[in-house]
């Protein structure tokens, strides 16, 4: 199992947020569902902070664990 570090950016305008929530899109479960096309497998995402709804980020550092050669 390999650990991957992710350095985002992102324009968080369309987003309630990092941290997944049940009725609203976080940038947290947009980039598990992209990865898990990516690496053919699902994956937990861990943020090593949060934003609030509407925030845009710049160096937000993130992880994942995987199985696949693709990442």
């Amino acid at each position: 199992m390999r650990r991957i570090k992710l350095v985002l950016e992102y324009d968080g305008t369309a987003y309630h947020g990092w941290q997944s929530q049940k009725n609203a899109a976080a940038v947290q479960d947009v980039l598990a569902a992209k990865l898990k096309v990516l690496l053919r497998e699902p994956t937990q995402v861990y943020g090593a902070g949060r934003t609030d709804a509407g925030v845009h980020a710049r160096g937000q550092v993130a992880a994942f664990s995987t199985e696949s050669d693709k990442a």
